[in-house]
């Protein structure tokens, strides 16, 4: 929160230390419906899944900068709480803002994966070009929604029809378009990954999928030799496969005794 700013959460559970859940650029916090049985069933305290600003159903307020969602997210962190992450993609780079110790929070671990660490500068003119673009507007809410999946990634993995998908979109006067705010790409090329990295104090585990095409193994393991390998995933792990993204985090966090 900054200000009078309050981004979107759902938070469920109960008991310590927290698990937050922070999703990849474009998305929402929906996108970890399929991880939520495995949660459930393995971690013994509570969990917070919040949808970033500018996603989903938060408000649309830039800037949108690591160091912004990563304050928003800590404005709903009780003080003095434990907290555990897992993030995906941009996610993940905010959990490791959040673990450098910056944000007040006392993080106790980190699990990120398919965070990108090279840009091409056709990926950075493309991301400028869609932060600078107006909001496209749908007569049809079909359409919308799977624009939306095509943005997020999620095309081909998600029911059209499901409530996850309908949390990407946003209605106003019988016209539909994506619930985020085009502005999430940012005008400003990301920054370097790395000396964030260098500076979290908490331990950390990434992975990344072994089909993922914006982000190769060797990328991966330029951040860390241990990286993990999610057998038979692309960039959506959490949606494409989340027992064995979830069998990985557990595998390299040994988050079964975290949880209790």
């Amino acid at each position: 929160m900054t200000g009078d700013y309050v981004i979107h959460a759902d938070r469920f559970g109960n008991g310590a230390p927290l698990l937050v859940l922070v999703h990849g650029q474009g998305a929402n916090g929906d996108v970890w419906t399929g991880l939520r049985r495995f949660i459930a069933r393995d971690w013994h305290g509570a969990c917070l899944v919040p949808d970033l600003r500018g996603h989903g159903r938060s408000p649309h307020r830039p800037p949108y900068a690591y160091g912004t969602y990563a304050a928003d997210i800590a404005s709903l962190i009780p003080v003095g709480e434990e907290i555990f992450m897992i993030g995906h993609s941009l996610g993940g780079a905010v959990s490791l803002m959040l673990a450098t110790g910056w944000f007040g929070v006392r993080v106790r671990g980190v699990f990120a994966f398919g965070i990108k660490v090279n840009w091409s500068d056709d990926e950075l003119a493309r991301r400028r070009q869609f932060a600078a673009a107006p909001v496209r507007w749908f007569d049809r809410r079909e359409d919308a929604i799977e624009r939306y999946l095509k943005v997020s990634g999620q095309f081909g993995l998600v029911d059209p029809t499901s409530p996850a998908a309908a949390s990407g979109i946003a209605e106003e006067s019988g016209k539909f378009r994506l619930a985020a705010d085009p502005g999430i790409s940012g005008m400003d090329d990301p920054p370097d990954i790395r000396p964030i990295l260098a500076a979290v104090t908490a331990p950390v585990a990434l992975a990344v999928g072994e089909k993922d095409t914006m982000v190769p193994l060797t990328d991966a393991r330029g951040l860390d030799p241990r990286a993990a390998v999610i057998s038979g995933a692309g960039h959506n792990a959490h949606v494409e496969n989340p027992e064995g993204l979830w069998n990985v985090i557990r595998n390299t966090t040994k988050l079964g005794d975290i949880g209790r």
